[in-house]
């Protein structure tokens, strides 16, 4: 049994020695092929071994789970089946937003209520290296007006939650669960930690760290070893899809479930538009009762995201579920669709775009998990040398997606999705500046420079909403991007957190041209008869209420490009292509509780 370890056998604990087994009986014996006698590289062995015993732990079912679930869809990779085979797709039932209409309202208020029962979960593993920023991409600023950055954005909107939904009862604390990698654990901890946690206690965050998985060197699923150290086995990323297991292996669900959460929200690191889509969403999940409610923004056929799809299977099974944009189009087309993924009469497709933020019912959750151990079934993506599909160009790994997680369900399962309009929902920050550049004209960028574009346009649309008089956009050409520029405009979550509360803040005839910049950091600023030619800030302590009136007019802050190629300027503002010349501005600060009015 263990005669490739030879002697080495004995420096095994009785733990690793099972372990060790069910590798060699599983057609792994070449990860110990060779070894010299033991006396030469025992540290190394062992730490071989811990290796092998965190990768044995850290997935759901082991290695030999691992291993077999690779065996069987690296068969089917090379066999070529379709995932979707006896499926046929239609659109499933869900409900469409309209930004500030009474349905909307009526929604975002239940939504605000329903947020003291509710956990968020926000997926961060990745660094920002695809963008050209060498940080973690929770740190990068979402606007550069103010600078916040995405991690204090998000804080600070769940803050303003928790405190809008305890109105009349007593404060909750809402949690926050922050799921990183190796890459980005210590970086996270240490921009918490040296912010103070923007806000939040210490004891509302979890961060809990995904491992990796080993890496596959053949259609076998024979592990592969790293090319630089054969006492290592090579390993890669699995998928946000990991948040699943790691949630319910934490017992944290069970906590949350004992406490009378009902809610959990599941988002991704770098949209700065989310939160002003969360409570409407969340009173959609409450109203219908979904068990699973996805976001979604309205899609354009053949567009880069994917599409939320009834699949029904020929023996009666159904399932409601992202399909990826390059399977969605051939799956139409196989069911009786001839012309394939298109527009319908609307402009969109009939298949809201997926935007990888989930809400799902705990109660029902931990259930679900409880069967699966919170895996989520997987893919795997092998690239081959050649037609023979004998070989792989470089290893391959197993991965999985956190939108995959309905996949397993019942049907009895009360899955929907809330479409929002793209303007007010989604602007990810993924591309750098030369991929957007080349990105089709009129399809989403996707950039730094888009995504801190949509931020004032939003605000812009909805200031507009409310009464305000704002200036068109102007159209400019940033980071060789084409994007509206509007005001810039911000506020903190907790001044506008919803429609409502932005309307009863403003009132009477107020106007801001197109050059312009307002920032809005306060809870209790009252803006009334206001016209802004040029750069105002006001900034108030919670407890100070603040009348602001009358007409600004000044040089303001100029918007000057920067070449993202131009490496004297800090890496924020290239991936973005310009930066703020701060000429002239009124700034007025209330650090003392009080009723002020400030007239300009």
């Amino acid at each position: 049994m263990a005669s490739s370890l030879g002697e080495n056998f004995n420096l095994l604990s009785p733990q690793q020695r099972e372990l060790v087994k069910m590798l060699l009986d599983n057609g792994q014996d070449h990860l110990f092929r060779d070894w010299p006698n033991p006396g030469v590289d025992d540290d190394e062995k062992k730490a071989f071994f811990d290796q092998l015993v965190l990768l044995d732990s850290s997935y759901p079912g082991g290695l030999v789970a691992y291993i077999n679930n690779a065996k069987r869809l690296l068969a089917d990779s090379k066999a070529g089946n379709n995932p979707f085979d006896g499926f046929t797709p239609s659109v499933p039932t869900g409900e469409t937003l309209k930004f500030g209409d009474e349905n909307f309202n009526k929604y975002e208020e239940a939504g605000v209520r329903e947020a003291r029962r509710a956990a968020f979960v926000l997926v961060a593993g990745g660094l920002g290296e695809r963008l050209g920023y060498n940080g973690i991409k929770v740190a990068l600023p979402a606007e550069t007006t103010t600078g916040t950055c995405f991690l204090q954005h998000y804080i600070e909107s769940i803050l303003a939650l928790q405190e809008a939904s305890s109105e009349g009862e007593g404060q909750t604390h809402i949690p926050f669960v922050i799921m990183t990698s190796d890459d980005t654990h210590g970086r996270t901890l240490d921009l918490l930690e040296s912010n103070s946690y923007f806000g939040m206690q210490p004891t509302q965050v979890t961060l809990l760290k995904q491992e990796k998985v080993a890496c596959l060197e053949d259609n076998d699923a024979r592990l592969a070893l790293d090319p630089q150290n054969r006492y290592r086995v090579q390993t890669k990323p699995h998928g946000h899809g990991d948040v699943h297991s790691l949630l319910h292996s934490s017992g944290i669900l069970k906590v949350w479930y004992n406490a009378g959460l009902k809610w959990v929200l599941f988002f991704q690191d770098t949209n700065g538009l989310l939160f002003k889509a969360i409570p409407s969403a969340l009173g959609v999940s409450s109203t219908k009762q979904y068990h699973v409610n996805s976001l979604a923004v309205p899609r354009k056929a053949k567009e880069a995201i994917g599409g939320i799809t009834r699949l029904t299977h020929s023996d009666g099974r159904s399932m409601v579920i992202n399909v990826e944009y390059n399977q969605l189009d051939p799956l139409l087309r196989a069911s009786g669709y001839p012309d394939g993924d298109v527009n319908s009469e609307t402009g969109y497709s009939p298949f809201p775009g997926n935007i990888n933020q989930l809400i799902l019912e705990l109660g029902p959750y931990i259930e679900e998990l409880a069967k699966t151990g919170g895996a989520i079934q997987e893919f795997v993506n092998p690239k081959y040398k050649d037609a023979s599909k004998t070989s792989f160009k470089s290893s391959t790994r197993l991965e999985c997606m956190m939108q995959d997680y309905p996949k397993t369900l019942p049907p009895s399962s009360r899955v929907g999705f809330t479409v929002m309009e793209t303007w007010f929902a989604y602007a990810p920050v993924k591309n750098n500046a030369e991929d957007a550049a080349k990105v089709p004209k009129g399809n989403p960028y996707h950039s730094a420079t888009s995504g801190e574009m949509a931020i004032y346009r939003a605000n812009s649309l909805i200031l507009k909403k409310a009464g305000f008089q704002v200036a068109d956009p102007v159209l400019q050409v940033i980071n060789g991007q084409e994007v509206e520029v509007w005001s810039r405009i911000t506020w903190k979550p907790k001044w506008g957190l919803t429609f409502s509360l932005v309307k009863s803040k403003v009132s009477g005839n107020c106007s801001i041209s197109q050059r312009s910049t307002l920032a809005i950091k306060g809870r209790k600023i009252f803006i009334e008869n206001l016209s802004v030619d040029g750069a105002l800030i006001v900034d108030a302590v919670d407890d100070a209420e603040v009348n602001v009136s009358g007409s600004v007019q000044n040089n303001g802050w100029a918007l000057e490009p920067v070449d993202y190629k131009d490496s004297s300027e800090p890496e924020v503002l290239r991936i973005r292509g310009f930066k703020f010349n701060k000429v002239e501005q009124v700034e007025k600060k209330y650090s003392e509780p009080g009723k002020f009015d400030f007239k300009a």
